[in-house]
């Protein structure tokens, strides 16, 4: 009887790991067309711990403002802390501002600041990172936790290996982000885990104004630019 019963649950998760499959390829199709319309955008990631006021979400706003007037749109994952003072900074450049919300049990909700007819929801994280990584000209990397490094080693792997094109990847705040590229230079490198070519994959700043500068210097070299 046991043995019944626990082929019986088994069989039932595998039904429904196959049926998590059409949900999954809702979202990719969803995502696609809608980001499809944006035009060319800059995604801003950091903490969503970070308050109003606090000296990077008043960057990050300083950030997306810039990123908006240089004619680009700006990404976030939509929800409060950086995530809110980028698209804050869009929505007070007149720019595109766009949210990639997901489900999460704390901390996550929609921002205000978002276009209405600019927020997606997903549940699943790597179908979300998807559309960042494929709809973005550039990553913006404000100060974050768990998440923000997640995100941005994973875009620094995926050109790093070959599996996308290179884009520029900005650290915004070198009080925060000094120690870290530090140890990737001092650690890493020493190591050989790293090649010292890597390391030209990320800029460290701390102004709206570098990072403009950063990614308008990049689109030039490849005769592009935010209306292409």
């Amino acid at each position: 009887m046991r043995k019944e019963q626990h082929h019986k649950g088994w069989n039932e998760i595998k039904t429904n790991d196959s049926w998590a499959i059409f949900k999954i390829m809702g979202e990719f199709v969803n995502g696609f067309e809608r980001m499809s319309q944006i035009g060319p955008c800059v995604s801003i990631f950091g903490s969503a711990r970070t308050k109003p006021g606090e000296q990077y979400y008043e960057m990050a706003v300083e950030v997306a403002e810039a990123i908006a007037k240089a004619g680009y749109g700006v990404i976030t994952g939509g929800g409060p802390g950086i995530m809110e003072a980028g698209n804050k900074g869009a929505n007070l450049a007149g720019g595109t501002s766009v949210g990639l919300n997901i489900d999460l049990p704390f901390e996550q909700h929609d921002n205000p600041y978002i276009d209405p007819d600019k927020s997606l929801d997903f549940d699943y994280f790597f179908v979300r990172k998807v559309m960042f990584v494929k709809y973005s000209q550039g990553f913006v990397v404000m100060p974050g936790g768990f998440g923000t490094l997640d995100e941005l080693f994973e875009a620094i792997t995926l050109i790093q290996t070959n599996k996308i094109g290179t884009f520029p990847i900005i650290l915004v705040g070198s009080d925060f982000w000094g120690g870290l590229f530090d140890w990737i230079k001092n650690t890493m490198l020493e190591a050989g885990t790293i090649s010292a070519k890597d390391l030209d994959l990320i800029k460290l700043v701390d102004s709206g104004n570098e990072v403009v500068a950063i990614i308008d210097a990049f689109y030039k070299g490849h005769s592009m630019s935010p209306n292409f």
